[in-house]
């Protein structure tokens, strides 16, 4: 399985992260489910990429494996977003893999099954590759215990799902790696999408998730800040409050929902940047919460100390 060649094109962005600490050599692609995919629809759209780095019609998931030249022992499953219709895969994919690269962590970047299918196979798509990482561990040379999710946006809303509902029937399959912990050990939320009721709802990600006309128990089931347990892992979130596409109360709602169930989180609320500036510059001070979410992992311990 090869990388669409739009993705690989020549990413001025990609290129000015492709620093010292990156390994440039052709990633490595893992079939999240070589045994045949939940639920195939041999009728869904094929999968198709633009020049832009956008991925849709996802039918058969991957996780695409970003090494370090050094690694720390830290793992992050990438989620792009794209309002579970497509994924940002380069935006939101490559290029925060490669700034995670370059602090050391080994990256995998989620293609995720989109609104051809809808709930719950993002969330069967998402634990399978916490499962995956955590099971090869050894392999990948990463801790089995510092595995984390980064999310944009509706992948925000997936890494989310992860860090909630990682025990729930709905993820699991009946494959023996169901019997692998699923639940990632912190996340990283980037203007996620949190809530699928009104009035903070992005309508567009509800109803590719969850379909036209979705039940009061369906929207209620996956909106995440009423999934929140003390068991649900640390948390670090980003949002802006001139955010006009996904509502800011969304952020807002996870981050009360993770203070009264005792979880350790850290909120940014930024007052400009809108929605998905991912890490390009010129988002005013919302720029800066790469350098933010760095200094939160090495206080949790994900990243080593600075020297």
């Amino acid at each position: 399985m090869k990388i669409p060649l739009g993705i690989l094109g020549a990413s001025l962005a990609l290129a000015a992260l492709l620093a010292p600490g990156v390994r440039a050599a052709d990633p490595a692609i893992i079939d999240l489910w070589p045994e045949g995919v939940p639920g195939f629809r041999a009728d869904a759209p094929q999968e198709k990429d633009t020049p832009a780095g956008h991925v849709s019609g996802v039918q058969h998931p991957t996780l695409t494996v970003c090494l370090p030249e050094a690694a720390n022992g830290t793992a992050i499953i990438v989620c792009p977003g794209g309002s579970y219709a497509n994924l940002a895969f380069e935006h939101e994919g490559f290029v925060p893999a490669h700034w995670l690269n370059r602090l050391g962590v080994t990256a995998f970047i989620l293609k995720y099954r989109l609104k051809e299918y809808g709930q719950p196979a993002p969330l069967q798509d998402v634990l399978r590759a916490v499962r995956i990482v955590r099971s090869r561990a050894a392999k990948f040379g990463v801790n089995p215990d510092r595995i984390g999710i980064l999310g944009f946006s509706a992948g925000g809303h997936l890494g989310a799902s992860a860090g909630t509902l990682f025990d729930a029937p709905e993820g699991r399959t009946g494959a023996a790696l169901d019997g692998v912990s699923g639940r990632p050990d912190f996340m990283m939320l980037i203007y996620p999408v949190i809530t699928m009721e009104d009035p903070f709802v992005h309508k567009l990600s509800r109803t590719d998730l969850l379909g036209d006309h979705p039940s009061e128990d369906l929207m209620k089931r996956w909106s995440l800040e009423g999934q929140v347990t003390k068991d649900s892992p640390p948390a670090f979130l980003v949002a802006a409050e001139d955010d006009k596409t996904v509502p800011v109360e969304n952020s807002l709602a996870f981050y009360e929902a993770l203070r009264r169930a005792g979880v350790p989180s850290e909120l940014h609320l930024y007052q400009r940047g809108g929605h998905g500036f991912g890490l390009r510059p010129g988002f005013g001070t919302a720029a800066d919460w790469p350098a933010r979410a760095e200094d939160w992992m090495r206080y949790g311990g994900w990243l080593p100390a600075q020297k």
